[in-house]
């Protein structure tokens, strides 16, 4: 599916590259003004190098002139993974992300939202997931932005 939608220009499928070597992947969802990072991963034997910081940087001059937001878990939730999550807060906070003032539910999960451009209203995220899943897996998957 993720290969599908990015042929059809739904989405970007791109690879991180260190001159020849592979350092990770992101998958970001596009729709006018808007580019969603839907996924970022680095290599695990890569941490620590920085690339995700350059990545980050990279897609927001990459989306130069959209709003570039991302989800992630809420770091102020009492969770056994805390740490993990303020610490990945503030990595996107130093670079350059800010606070948006919605959550976002994928199917039964809340997340916090982030980005850098602007925020992102409720439907706009509504008009870009939808053309990104086509029917009828828009009226299957409930992906919407909530009021925190």
């Amino acid at each position: 599916m993720l290969k599908s939608r990015a042929k059809r220009g739904r989405a970007d499928f791109l690879s991180l590259y260190n001159n020849d070597e592979w350092v990770g992947l992101t998958y970001i969802v596009t729709h006018e003004d808007l580019a969603y990072i839907f996924y970022l991963a680095v290599d695990n034997e890569q941490r620590g190098k920085h690339y995700g910081t350059q990545a980050i940087l990279a897609i927001i001059e990459r989306y130069k002139g959209k709003r570039v937001f991302l989800a992630l878990e809420d770091w102020n939730e009492e969770c056994d993974n805390k740490q993990q999550r303020i610490k990945r807060h503030n990595f996107y906070k130093n670079c350059g992300l800010s606070d948006l003032p919605y959550k976002l539910k994928e199917a039964n999960v809340v997340y916090s939202i982030m980005g850098v451009g602007g925020k992102v209203e409720p439907e706009e995220y509504k008009r870009l997931i939808n053309r990104y899943l086509g029917w009828p897996m828009k009226h299957l998957i409930d992906m919407r932005i909530i009021k925190k």
